[in-house]
């Protein structure tokens, strides 16, 4: 079979798909309307005020050369470590104090700025991709689980695989070469921090928008990503409750419950995967309820949905790294190891973090989860906490690199 063949088979299976997914909302119309109704409310009460301030603070930075002078002060670690430019670096920390999609929105605005490799960009895309931490500790902890100290398990698990993830994918097209460094581009000198204003000096300069249009730049491509990602929640959410119709539901979580048994999980757990397979919120939602499967297994099920991240999430950074040439398959790949380590990962440190468990807990704001938020006080929560993310692994990193340098000098 050729690939023109191939192509025009393709096209077909996706047109008699899309026509039969038409055919079920005329049938089932009031079941099609409510579940939309909840995906829009999802993205307008949650997504929308969490995501949008980070989506233009993120084009700001890259606008005003900020992103230059972290990615120069990072090179010495992220190279060496993930086999990527010190400049993703930044995009490592807004992706963890975030969470998705604005990892893969950061990765493909660097690719069309050529100041990364596809290769690079697939690397940057398969570990950024992570759980914000708002969601992970006042949604699925507290919320579904009514547990706050489970969200330490849950964390350490999850972004601890995502690091993981990370350094196995810098083997991924190995042989590719790497992008040069800002310094040896521009034929910096000098100190790092030296080094690093001029590298933001100069990109600046480059970019050559004034305020004005940065920002207003910046606002409108947010806006126009975050009507991407709201169409994708609502079309998911109206595609699970078209499936759950026809009884396709109840055979994919028969097939799961064999599955489970395998790994020596309870057969409960099968609507949480189910659920979590198409859109992490339901899957979460459904991990916390599945209350005769036992904490642990549903913790370990938690984690496996947060890390996998639902095929809603997915078509959201498919859809985002098809405005360059950065390949899916990849970040599939990575998306499927993560979400076994991150379970494997809650299986074992359960016994050892869980009597740690109520102490972390104190660590945690009240008002974050025992409070009905707007969409106001999300957006707060969520940029509060994001920035502070954003901080800390900004500083770990650049920590990390002044060792790196240290260390190449001792080597000497």
């Amino acid at each position: 079979m050729n690939r023109r063949t191939s192509r025009i088979l393709l096209m077909l299976l996706i047109a008699g798909g899309l026509s039969a997914f038409a055919a079920l909302m005329a049938i089932y119309p009031s079941a099609a309307l409510r579940s939309a109704v909840r995906g829009l409310s999802i993205w307008w009460d949650v997504l929308f005020p969490s995501l949008l301030p980070f989506f233009i603070i993120s084009e700001a930075l890259l606008g005003f050369g900020i992103v230059h002078f972290i990615g120069t002060l990072l090179d010495p670690v992220m190279r060496p470590l993930f086999r990527v430019p010190g400049i993703g670096g930044f995009v490592v920390a807004m992706g963890y104090a975030s969470g998705y999609p604005v990892g893969a929105k950061l990765t493909t605005r660097l690719r069309a700025d050529r100041l990364i490799t596809r290769e690079e960009g697939e690397r940057l895309v398969a570990f950024t991709s992570t759980s914000d931490p708002i969601f992970l500790i006042g949604a699925v902890s507290v919320g579904f689980f009514g547990n706050a100290g489970l969200a330490l398990i849950l964390a350490v698990a999850h972004y601890g695989a995502g690091f993981l993830i990370g350094i196995l994918m810098r083997y991924h097209a190995s042989a590719s070469p790497m992008t040069p460094s800002p310094s040896a581009i521009r034929g910096l000198q000098g100190p790092l921090f030296r080094r690093a204003f001029r590298s933001m000096h100069q990109a600046r300069l480059q970019d050559g928008r004034s305020l004005g249009t940065l920002l207003r730049d910046a606002v409108g491509s947010s806006l126009r990503l975050m009507t991407v990602v709201g169409g994708l929640v609502v079309f998911f959410s109206v595609l699970m409750e078209m499936l759950d119709c026809i009884g396709a539901m109840n055979i994919i979580d028969r097939l799961l419950q064999s599955t489970l048994a395998w790994f020596h999980l309870a057969p409960s757990l099968a609507p949480a995967f189910s659920g979590g397979l198409f859109e992490v919120t339901l899957g979460a939602r459904g991990a916390g309820a599945a209350d005769t499967a036992g904490l642990r297994s549903q913790v370990v099920a938690a984690a496996w949905i947060l890390s996998w991240a639902g095929l809603s999430v997915h078509a959201q950074i498919a859809s985002i790294m098809n405005e360059c040439d950065m390949r899916y398959l990849p970040f599939l790949a990575a998306r499927a190891l993560h979400s076994l380590l991150a379970a494997a990962a809650a299986y074992f440190l359960f016994p050892l973090l869980s009597p740690y468990a109520a102490e972390a807990a104190i660590w945690i704001p009240a008002q974050v989860w025992t409070e009905a938020c707007t969409p106001w006080e999300t957006a707060w929560h969520s940029l509060r906490a994001g920035l502070w993310t954003l901080l800390t692994v900004s500083g770990l990193l650049f920590a990390a690199s002044l060792l790196c340098m240290a260390w190449k000098r001792i080597r000497r």
